[in-house]
């Protein structure tokens, strides 16, 4: 993963080396319980990796923040987030709890102090975040609706949306009061299969 240091040039050795395991026990757990298919499974530092950390790319996490992975999965955005942001804390939210059996393996392996994992639904979750992250969950209308109730009341105390998503979306957009901005990943990173991939930053 020499190309991590090209792309992030302030990660530490502990950093990378952390990120450098992670295609090791995903693939081993993977095996178990199929949290992330074959296929991308083969393209990991691209498709889960790099993807994840293109919000790192537009969002400098401040230091102490709290920030919310809603729908998870395996860990995706929130793990490599977590691992590049060590003075944040993260919550990684999935309704399915298998999954969140992998993180807690890696948060183990990895000795990862700053991730939490709760099984739940996001309309059933409380509490307020300063951010909050995901991974193309459901369309972006649906998703403000789900979410509104985890943003703090005080407009100084919520940094934002930063949503992972491809194709398609600007009818969304239009249909959406909250203040946003598209940033494509293909500036960032090389590869096909960036050339569709967004990140949407949602502000009051």
């Amino acid at each position: 993963m020499d190309d991590l240091k090209q792309y992030f040039p302030d990660l530490s050795s502990v950093q990378i080396d952390q990120l450098d395991q992670l295609p090791s026990i995903y693939e081993e757990w993977n095996a178990m319980i199929n949290v992330i298919s074959r296929k991308d499974m083969i393209h990991f530092k691209e498709r889960h990796l790099l993807h994840s950390l293109g919000i790192q790319k537009y969002s400098k996490f401040e230091k102490g923040s709290y920030i919310l992975d809603i729908g998870t999965g395996g860990g995706f955005p929130g793990v490599p987030l977590a691992i590049v942001n060590p003075e944040c804390q993260f919550v990684l939210l999935d309704s399915i709890g298998k999954k969140l059996k992998v993180i807690e393996e890696v948060k183990s392996k990895l000795n990862l102090k700053n991730i939490r994992t709760i099984h739940s639904r996001v309309e059933e979750h409380t509490g307020t975040y300063n951010y909050i992250v995901s991974r193309a969950v459901t369309n972006l209308p649906k998703f403000i609706q789900l979410t509104k109730h985890l943003i703090p009341k005080e407009s100084k105390d919520f940094r934002g949306i930063y949503y992972l998503k491809g194709g398609e979306f600007n009818d969304e957009l239009n249909t959406i009061q909250m203040k946003h901005k598209v940033y494509d990943l293909q500036s960032c990173f090389e590869g096909a299969f960036f050339e569709t991939k967004k990140v949407i930053e949602l502000t009051h």
